[in-house]
Order: C-alpha cells, then structure tokens, then sequence
C-alpha cells in the first residue's frame, strides 16, 4: 500500500513535492474508497486519486517520476560502470540544473511502513537510505551520501537489522548503482521486501504509452479467461455475447495493397511469425444470428477497454499500486466512472489496490463517485516550476459544485488563454 511518492527536481518539479494517499480524518463521506492499514495510528489510506492540470503542468511528469523511480531500483544494478543515469534535473535555472533529482516512497507491507528514496545525478547515486518502522519507531537500516569534499561514500549499514554479507554487497555497489538493486542480485534476504514490493506491487504505465490488447488476448486463450474478460466488458455494458481469438502468420495476411518490394521484404523479415486476431461476436437486430466483428470495426473506447481488461483484473486480484497518466483517454465518461467504481467497490477491490491517474474529465469533479481528498492539482507557479497540491487545501463544503468551481479556477491549474493577436 502506497502511502506516499515526493519528487525533487525532476523534469518540471523544482521544490520536494508530495503525492499522500491517507486519507482526511475530517471527511466523512464514502468510507468505502478508502480502506483501514490494520497498522496502529496510521490513518486509512485512499483507493484512488485524481490529478487534474492544465496540459504542460506536469500532470504527466509526476507519472513519469514514478516510473524512473521504479525502472531504477529494478534495473540499476544491470548496468556497467560509467553508464549514464537516464536522469533530467529541472533545467530552466542553472542551481537546480547542477544539483541531483531526489525520490521517495513511503509504503506499507505485511503490516511494516518502509521509507526508501535516494538522490541521483547523471553520473552517480549521491544519497540512499532505507527507514523502516517494524514496531512504530523507525530504523535506519543504512544510508549511503557521496561527500564531494573527499570524493569518497560514506555508508552507514546497521548490523542488527542488516545481518549477512552486507559489506560484500556495498563493495560490489557501483557508483551509478543502487544499494538496494546490487544487495538483491546478491541475494539479500533482509532487503527483500522492500525490492520485492516494487517488483511486485508497484505498477508504472509509461505517460502516452499505448496499451497493448495482447495481454487481454492471452487471457482469452483458454475458457475460463474469456469468460472473466466478457464478464468485465459487459459490466459496462458493452453488449458483447462472445470474444473469438483466430491465429495466421504473417505470410496469410493480406498484403496486396502494398508495393512488391515492400511486401517481399515484410515476407522475408516476418516470415512466420503468428498474428492474433481479435473478433467480438454480437447478434443482428432483425434476425438474432450471431456475426463477427473484425477488430477494427469496433470503436476506440471499446478497443481501449479491452485492452485494459487483463491489467485491470490483475491490478486488482494482486492489490497492486499502478500510476497511470490519462486513463480516460477514448472512455465515455460512464466506463472511467466504472473502472474507478471497480477500485472502490469492496468485493472487486479485496487486496487494496490502489489507482493514481491523471484525468481531464472535469465531470469526475462530482463529489458522488469521490472523496474531496482524492482530487490533486498540478499548475506551473511563475518561475515555471510545477507545484502539486490537494484541492482538501481549500475551504470546500461537502456538496459543492466542485466542477463548476475548477473551471471557474477557483482551484487554479487550468490553462490562462490570452487573445488571439493578428501576426
């Protein structure tokens, strides 16, 4: 469980910014999106949340924060010494330009909260730590900072807590490298939750990335799949009696419209290769016979939610925690009410996944389907840095029209248009 993710000086984020997933002890409506840690003193954590913002806000770069934050600590440790980090400070002034990017997430796992987060330039890891609080009062099981006075690391690595070859593994540490990443290649027992809690919790969705339906497609491979994805497309009322998955290799398909030269190479490169179509079986109006749909003749809503089908379920059935940018994009505003519906419902949700999306759909505003503490903001402030804040922040009653009053910008974080001006 997510309880928090803070970004410094990463793309458009300048000062430490803070995404919180607890929950407002003030607020007393729909207690279903949010769920109790079992942890004492901890408040219950959010379902879900929502970030609106003007488009060149940021929205998109806190997704992408998180996803080099998960990309690093699962991959760093595969690289070779003096590999560039794939790292982009804030650029539009010189002191942040020089100074490192800064990650943190604070999560809960098996009942015990973990604070980990480092420092990193293009060059090298400046500062790592891992604070854990088994009983409520924390530990810190080490902590790494490069001094650029000696150009030497100094490493602090507890004995108690951090039991087996835990010198071997910060030896075997290269500069460009994670502690954390290196210790679980070397099999480090006492770090493996907190590995295993990105590598098996933690889901990132590249910002724009298009959602494959492959996934959706494998799962419909054997009845018992097909039958869960049919049930998931018609729950939003997609009035599809049957899913029918048909195998060719590329040498079958039609390639006739395309030139000779084109098509003998496609051939050669792709030969054999096996292609999955994807056919939707719904009746006729007049007759009731059942016909098959190719693919392309259903509609992108309809394409889009299919393809989430497999990564939604699996969300849920793990009581993963996924980031993801935009996920109304080509969703009637009714199936994003649903997909959201499914986080929060009880029964759908009984592993405490968790959702953070970006959204332009203002009517998801309605304080019906969300908490008042679900909703964030992402606006550029005047040095053109971009600020994160919760719309909690303002002075808002339950009931009001929350919609009418971002659009009116009451809340900030919408685009300011200027006139037209002839050239």
């Amino acid at each position: 469980m997510l309880i928090e993710f803070s970004v410094t000086n990463y793309l458009s984020f300048c000062e430490r910014q803070t995404l919180s997933m607890a929950a407002s002890s003030n607020y007393r409506e729909l207690p279903e999106n949010a769920f109790a840690t079992g942890v004492a003193r901890m408040p219950k954590l959010l379902k879900s949340t929502v970030i609106y913002g003007a488009n060149a806000s940021g929205k998109s770069n806190l997704i992408r924060a998180a996803l080099f934050m998960w990309d690093f600590v699962l991959n760093s440790a595969k690289g070779q010494e003096g590999d560039i980090i794939d790292v982009y400070p804030f650029l539009l002034n010189n002191k942040n330009a020089q100074a490192p990017s800064t990650f943190e997430m604070i999560f809960l796992e098996d009942g015990i909260r973990y604070q980990y987060g480092f420092s990193v330039t293009r060059e090298r890891v400046m500062h790592e730590w891992l604070i854990v609080y088994p009983s409520g009062r924390p530990q810190r099981w080490f902590e790494r900072y490069y001094d650029s006075e000696t150009g030497k690391e100094v490493w602090t690595l507890h004995k108690k807590f951090l039991p087996g070859n835990r010198e071997v593994w910060r030896d075997a540490t290269r500069k460009n490298a994670l502690y954390l990443s290196t210790a679980i290649q070397l099999n480090s027992a006492p770090l493996r939750p907190v590995f295993d809690w990105f590598d098996k919790r933690l889901r990132v969705f590249r910002p724009h990335m298009e959602i494959s339906k492959e996934f959706s497609a494998s799962l419909c491979k054997d009845a018992d799949g097909r039958l869960r994805v049919l049930k998931f497309l018609n729950q939003a009322d997609m009035d599809i009696e049957g899913i029918r998955l048909e195998t060719k290799t590329v040498g079958d398909l039609g390639m006739e419209d395309l030139p000779p030269e084109v098509r003998i190479a496609l051939q050669k490169e792709m030969s054999g290769t096996v292609v999955t179509e994807i056919r939707f079986e719904r009746s006729t109006g007049d007759t009731g016979k059942p016909i098959l749909l190719p693919w392309d003749a259903e509609s992108r809503g309809t394409q889009k939610l299919f393809a989430l089908a497999w990564p939604w379920m699996n969300i849920l059935s793990q009581g993963r925690i996924l980031f993801m940018d935009e996920m109304d994009t080509s969703l009637h505003h009714h199936l994003v009410k649903f997909l959201f519906g499914l986080m929060h419902d009880a029964t759908s949700n009984q592993y405490r996944a968790q959702l953070i999306s970006t959204t332009h759909d203002t009517a998801l505003l309605d304080q019906s389907i969300f908490r008042r503490d679900q909703f964030w903001m992402v606006e550029k402030s005047g040095d053109r840095c971009s600020e994160l804040y919760p719309i909690s922040d303002f002075d808002i009653e339950q009931g009001e029209p929350l919609q009418r009053r971002y659009l009116e910008g009451h809340f900030g974080a919408i685009p300011i248009l200027k006139r037209f001006k002839d050239l």
